[in-house]
């Protein structure tokens, strides 16, 4: 069962939403070709919660857990990021996630992974249009390429779904540090090696 979003004909709402939408669109920075899902039921779903907030209430695409309740996602971005918040939409049912677990710049995590302390935890709730907000702690996840997200529970169902994940923050691209060249001498030259005792005995002598 899909969750039902409402949506009320005051424009000020529609500012509100489309503002909001500009704060959530770290998804255009994802390196989507190797972002990676575990224990999804369909191989590619997990992909698709990763969206343009004004979608978010598209709930045709979705990501459902497979052998339990559990999922894990390996994010890798093009850059680096700052993360400031994130959403979760999920049923009005016990499919959706009670707890979510972030790991920051540890790539190609598995579920045993997963039983290292993570950065941050949150409780959820259930959430069906994006109104909940969990605030990161920025200090943390300011210099992030790469982000997990451990889903590890949810209210009482055999499996967990989740339709949409915002991800709230700024970009900065990534700094290619160049390769510092030196040069060195292929054979010494003696002119420029001068031998301070050759020069003292030459200058003993001429006094004599």
């Amino acid at each position: 069962m899909a969750p039902h979003g409402k949506c009320c004909g005051d424009s000020s709402h529609h500012l509100e939403s489309d503002e909001i939408g500009i704060h959530y669109s770290l998804y255009n920075k994802i390196d989507t070709e190797n972002l990676e899902c575990l224990n999804e039921t369909t191989e590619g779903s997990g992909k698709t919660v990763f969206k343009p907030w004004e979608e978010r209430l598209n709930f045709e695409m979705f990501v459902e857990s497979d052998a339990d309740e559990e999922l894990l996602f390996n994010i890798p971005f093009v850059g680096n990021i700052k993360l400031k918040a994130i959403k979760v939409i999920g049923e009005d049912s016990d499919t959706h996630p009670s707890k979510m677990r972030l790991f920051k710049n540890r790539p190609s995590m598995t579920f045993d992974d997963t039983s290292c302390t993570a950065d941050q935890e949150f409780e959820l709730v259930h959430d069906t249009n994006g109104i909940a907000e969990y605030v990161t702690k920025v200090v943390t996840f300011n210099n992030v390429n790469h982000l997990t997200l451990h889903f590890p529970s949810n209210f009482g169902a055999s499996s967990t779904k989740i339709y949409y994940i915002g991800l709230k923050g700024e970009y900065f691209e990534a700094h290619h540090h160049g390769v510092t060249i030196c040069t060195y001498e292929a054979r010494p030259m003696p002119q420029d090696h001068k031998n301070p005792l050759t020069e003292f005995s030459a200058g003993q002598l001429g006094g004599q």
